[in-house]
């Protein structure tokens, strides 16, 4: 019974030290902050370090403080790199397109709650196990209208011709070089399940209800009004002053082309990026309703309980207020990456887009978060946890060393009184 009891309470002790382990790395307990709270100058120099110590390529970066422009950072290979140079967005392209997808709910054309299926008419999803009808505009911006492709989409050679929406819809070429189908494959509504198929859909819907090209549209409804004067839906290879691509080593790559625009084909510049964060909190934007853009960052999809999306939106850390940091990053082939994110209790954010690197902009948006309001953003949790895991051995072998001499001591103590 004794040794029953040891070995009870040493499974107790290690399930709390773990607990105290995994809790303190979600709380930030164990990391500090790259600069005091509000020393714009201390985070950008710690900031601008960690980039020179890890970038490839290219990067550039604004910091923004109360909706305008505090400060800057451009480093470049070979190139000359501002803060209206052109860079491929990745999925950020997603964040943008539920904006544009808000401007049809906010005019009435679209209903979140309504199946999508009723403003598509040239393609539908294909039958299957689950109901179709119960895809509905809101899952498809939060992820979860039980879509299981995982694209990734797979990029296009400049001289390759891009196939047509649908055909894009019903033979999609995935990033992995498998053949993936875009269909429902779980219940709609059960789980939170990351889906780029799901803004292919919701590029057709803009389509379709509008009568206009994506590109037109979003053009028209979105960038336009936003003074977003630089970025497009185009490929990249068009246009001037554009990041050239790098591999991960910092060899040139190609510069590729998208068939789904709505999920990986976004080109950006950092001003335009700040423009678009300022639109998130300023009252003076005349896209969509405050009351809208509040809704886009309202919990829908959680990841082991926790909310990690809204509409359109990486839910990325609570803010003091209750609210959430928000935006979008992205990935993609060769090595591009990109970060934007915002504080809306006081209109902070960053923008960060990367040629190079397949996870600085990532990093680098991380740290921006953790020194904005002291929490880890869900992104980085992976590193974080991993980073922590030395402190969380160290303590199990404490923890077992001392269940193993109080138990050699306990027997020696009861050999001596028989």
């Amino acid at each position: 019974m004794f040794y029953l009891k040891v070995f009870g309470l040493t499974l107790l002790a290690l399930f709390l030290w773990t607990s105290v382990v995994l809790f303190g790395s979600l709380e930030g307990w164990w990391r500090q902050r790259l600069a005091p709270v509000g020393d714009t100058t201390a985070f950008m120099s710690a900031i601008i370090q960690l980039i020179d110590d890890r970038r490839v390529g290219n990067i550039a970066l604004v910091l923004i403080d109360g909706g305008e422009i505090v400060a800057e950072h451009f480093a470049s290979t070979e190139d000359n790199i501002n803060r209206d140079t052109l860079f491929p967005a990745a999925s950020m392209s997603k964040w943008i397109t539920a904006f544009g997808v808000m401007t049809l709910v906010d005019t009435g054309q679209v209903n979140l709650d309504t199946p999508v299926s009723t403003y598509l008419t040239r393609w539908q999803l294909p039958p299957g196990e689950f109901d179709n009808s119960r895809v509905t505009v809101r899952r498809l911006l939060s992820h979860t209208a039980g879509l299981d492709d995982g694209l990734g989409f797979g990029d296009y050679t400049a001289d390759e011709t891009l196939p047509g929406l649908v055909e894009a819809l019903t033979h999609p070429r995935a990033s992995s070089d498998e053949d993936t189908q875009i269909r429902v494959g779980r219940e709609p509504g059960s789980e939170w399940d990351y889906s780029g198929g799901g803004y292919l859909i919701l590029q057709l819907l803009i389509e379709d209800v509008t009568g206009k090209t994506f590109e037109n549209y979003m053009q028209e409804a979105v960038l336009e009004p936003l003074g977003m004067s630089r970025s497009t839906f185009r490929y990249i290879g068009s246009f001037d002053n554009r990041s050239p691509s790098y591999d991960e080593s910092g060899e040139p790559a190609p510069l590729y082309q998208y068939a789904a625009s709505g999920a990986t084909g976004f080109v950006t510049t950092v001003a335009d990026m700040a423009k678009f964060i300022r639109a998130q909190t300023s009252a003076d934007q005349q896209v969509l309703q405050q009351a809208t853009i509040d809704t886009m960052r309202s919990p829908e999809g959680t990841l082991f309980g926790q909310p990690i999306w809204g509409l359109g939106t990486i839910l990325y850390a609570p803010t003091s207020s209750g609210d959430y940091v928000f935006g979008h990053d992205g990935q993609n082939d060769p090595a591009l990456n990109s970060s934007a994110r915002v504080n809306p209790d006081n209109g902070d954010g960053i923008v960060v887009l990367a040629s190079g690197s397949p996870s600085l902009a990532t990093v680098v948006g991380f740290h921006w978060v953790f020194w904005e309001t002291g929490k880890p953003d869900f992104l980085g949790l992976e590193p974080e946890i991993k980073r922590t895991f030395p402190a969380l051995l160290i303590g199990a072998v404490i923890i077992l060393m001392v269940a193993g001499a109080f138990s050699f001591v306990q027997r020696r103590q009861r050999k001596l009184k028989g």
